[in-house]
Parts: structure tokens; sequence; C-alpha cells
């Protein structure tokens, strides 16, 4: 019997034969993903439904990876104006009742009872560094700010991260007990900067991070880890070898670590990705006949078992969706 689309997907994660190799890839629906607010504009929210909707209708991907446009302040009135390493030691976690989480979860819902039946759809979540970063005015700056409260502190910056991470974990268990998700999405990526080594990392931001993981694991065995290489921004892979999650994404173009290459780092689990996601890339810029071949490419390297197509991060909100299909008629 054929697979549905859903079994497809979980069964590429499981690592187990599939019917074909499935195929997804995502992009961001609001203008300005970071910095609208959802909390304060409700109509972010409609439109992003909205968009994801549409595409969802016309495309008709293998999975979902629910945007979260709108969403990514952390609206936590202890957090607001972080300046100095001892800032962080005043943070507090927020009500089960807060907006911030009914919201998201009833968002995630729509979706889920609209589609979840028949998809697999993972919800997407940023970790505490991450969440940091973004709520920075000058995102160009944040990375260093951070580094350097680290250099500062470190106890103080984790003791602030772990009060989030408990947020988070939170969050990303009620969207797959209440929300109808799959599961999650994690999003992370190494902190760059001088004197942030791994054992740094593994000292300020990686309990946090494994709690998240934690407690989406304990309500789902269907979680996708993100080593975000937006913008070019490197990691070492190996930092996450030890992360506890079933599928791995990663930056296939910027690391120049190819699927089969980076599933020995973590294991031989499952990965998604394969396509780089810039303007100048094939599965934006090529032809038909480029990007089929260039898929086939990718399997011919990556093999058929525990492989999901799709990008290293959100690809151009202009790409043609026909790109995609192109993409799955190659991987059948």
């Amino acid at each position: 019997m054929t697979q549905s689309k859903k079994e497809l997907v979980l069964a590429a994660m499981d690592n187990k034969a599939t019917d074909r190799v499935p195929v997804g890839f995502w992009f961001h629906f609001l203008k300005d993903e970071i910095h609208s607010n959802s909390f304060e504009h409700p109509e972010f929210i409609e439109e992003l439904f909205q968009g994801q909707t549409k595409y969802i209708d016309t495309a008709k991907p293998d999975f979902v990876k629910i945007m979260t446009d709108g969403f990514f302040p952390y609206e936590n009135k202890t957090v607001q104006h972080l300046e100095t390493a001892e800032d962080f030691k005043h943070i507090q976690p927020l009500a089960d009742d807060d907006p911030w989480f009914t919201t998201q979860i009833a968002y995630a819902k729509r979706l889920t009872d609209k589609y979840g039946a028949d998809l697999a759809m993972f919800y997407n979540v940023f970790c505490a560094g991450t969440t940091i970063k973004f709520m920075r005015d000058d995102i160009s700056t944040s990375e260093e700010y951070l580094a350097q409260l680290v250099r500062e502190d470190p106890q103080a910056v984790r003791q602030g991260l772990d009060v989030i991470s408990g947020d988070l974990a939170k969050l990303a268990k009620r969207l797959i007990t209440e929300g109808g998700v799959t599961g999650i999405y994690l999003s992370l990526q190494n902190l760059l900067g001088e004197g942030i080594t791994k054992d740094v990392y593994d000292q300020v931001f990686a309990p946090g991070e494994k709690e998240i993981l934690a407690a989406a694991n304990s309500v789902s065995d269907y979680n996708i880890l993100h080593i975000c290489g937006w913008h070019g921004h490197r990691n070492d892979l190996s930092w996450y070898a030890d992360y506890d999650v079933k599928t791995i994404n990663w930056a296939v173009v910027v690391e120049d670590v190819p699927l089969a290459e980076g599933r020995k780092i973590f294991g031989q689990r499952a990965a998604l990705g394969g396509f780089g996601n810039l303007e100048t890339e094939v599965l934006y810029a090529g032809t038909k006949e480029e990007i089929q071949a260039e898929t086939k490419k990718i399997l011919e390297g990556a093999g058929r078992q525990g492989i999901i197509i799709g990008a290293d991060c959100t690809v151009p909100r202009d790409t043609n969706w026909e790109h995609f299909e192109w993409v799955r008629e190659a991987a059948k």
C-alpha cells in the first residue's frame, strides 16, 4: 500500500525504507519576520495563517514547517531591557496562561486541525540564545553583544538563559500535546566570538537547549534540530553530536558538509536538507533540468533512506513554487 505523506516523512525520520524520498521547503510570510509582533498586532497572525495555508493548499508539500513570523519576540517584561550580564539574573518565567503560550498554541492548533491528519507538521522554536539576539534593536551586533556578556559572567548569562529555555521547553511540550503538532523544529547555532569555545557553549547554552529537546521528546519521537547557517553563519556541527533528536537539518552549502558526511557526525540519524537557500543557487535560479539534475546528484551522494530533501534554511519568499515540485518529481 502506498504510504501517505505523513507516513512517508515519519518513516524517513525513523531511517526506514520509503516509497519515495519526501521533500519540503519553507519561507517567511511577513515582510519583517523578526520585528513584527503578533502579540501586539493580531492581524499579523491572520496574514501568517493565510500565507501558510495558501502555500500548503497550492504547493502541497510532503510536510510542513510551521512558520512563526511575528512570534519571534519573547513577551517577557523581565527580558525587555537586558544590557548587562547582571540583568540576566533577574529574568523570571512566564505564567502558564500567558498569551505568549496560549496565542502560539492556538495558532498551531488552527493549522493542525486543518492539515495534521494528513501531514507531519513541525513548529519552529528558537533556542534561548537566538531569542535574545532577535530581541536586540541591531541584529547585526547581537552576536558580539551576547558573546561579550558570556565572557564577562558566564554563570549569570546561563542563569537567565535557563529560565528562558524553561519557558521554551514548556512551549514545545504544549505545542505537541495541546497544539497537535507532530514535533518541533528547534533552531540554534554556535555562538561566534573570541573565547567562545565548545566548553563555554556546553556550560552556558547546551543545558537549556537539551532541556527543550527533552521536553519535546517526552511527548513526541519526531523532532528536528536545525543548525542554522543563515547569512553564512559557520557552525561546528560536532558541537551537537550528542543532542538527542531524531532528525538534523544543517546548512550543507554554507558548512560544505554534504548529507552523507554530516550523517556520520550524527550517528547516521536522519537528515533534512541538501539544497542551498540563496538567490544565487540552483533551487531558486535554476531551470527544471538543472534543479532535477541537482536533486539526483544529492541523492546519489546521500542515498535514499533516512533522507528528507529540503534546504539549508528558509528559501527566498519569491521562489517559484513549481521548483519544489520539480525536486519532488526527480526524487521519486
